[in-house]
């Protein structure tokens, strides 16, 4: 038969473990930024112009890297033709043309 005293260390440590999890959830809630996001998802107005905002840094992240990787391309592209190889420089050559014809603002 268990003793008393065995069953109120039995709850003390239950009680003990339930106090230490709760504590350690309150932790992650708080590091996870939980009740900012809560307060974030009940304004629509502040979470339309957040992702309005990122939209459009995305987009300007997008339109940036995309120039200077063309312009790198072009330029290798354009020191190739210039090695004038047999068959790869006349179109290396040819694409060179069309992008500074483009750049230029007259058709091609």
């Amino acid at each position: 038969m268990a003793k008393p005293n065995d069953d109120n260390n039995e709850q003390n440590r239950m009680i003990a473990q339930l106090i230490d999890r709760i504590d350690k959830l309150a932790f992650n809630l708080e590091k996870a930024r939980f009740a900012e996001y809560v307060q974030l998802i009940e304004n629509p107005k502040r979470l339309l112009f957040n992702h309005l905002i990122g939209g459009v840094a995305r987009g300007v992240g997008i339109a940036i890297g995309f120039t200077l990787l063309t312009s790198t391309l072009v330029y290798v592209l354009q020191a190739l033709g210039a090695l004038d190889l047999p068959i790869i420089g006349d179109y290396i050559a040819e694409i060179v043309k069309q992008v500074q014809a483009q750049l230029n603002g007259r058709p091609y």
